[in-house]
């Protein structure tokens, strides 16, 4: 069984920075994608950056060069590190597993979630 687990989320003030983890048991990192999606109140769950198992990262533009992908497949841990944050991710961040790696950024694509950890940025 496939168990995903969040954290490392708070509150920062504009410009700061956090570092999101998703501990995976269960899950063979060695096989198909994990990435992070995000959901603000009253939006849509939006995919925002991939790693498949060579470790080739995708990100969408929003975060691009503020946020960076990284595993420690030994300990099955998926980092995020988010740099420059704004109030506009302000979101709960979830972390997801799937054994196919296609369309990555897209929720549907995923069939393993987490519970989601809050990110809240101020101004």
């Amino acid at each position: 069984q496939v168990q995903l687990v969040e954290s490392g989320g708070g509150s920062v003030q504009a410009g700061g920075s956090l570092r999101l983890s998703c501990a995976a048991s269960g899950y063979d990192f060695s096989s198909g994608c994990m990435a992070w999606f995000r959901q603000a109140p009253g939006k849509g769950r939006e995919g925002f950056a991939a790693i498949d198992k060579y470790g080739d990262t995708r990100y969408a533009d929003p975060v691009k060069g503020r946020f960076t992908l990284s595993a420690d497949s030994a300990n099955n841990i998926l980092y995020l590190q988010m740099n420059s944050l704004e109030s506009e991710d302000t979101a709960m961040y979830y972390c997801a597993a799937d054994t196919w790696c296609v369309r990555r950024l897209d929720p549907g694509s995923f069939a393993f979630w987490g519970q989601g950890t809050q990110v809240t940025v101020s101004s």
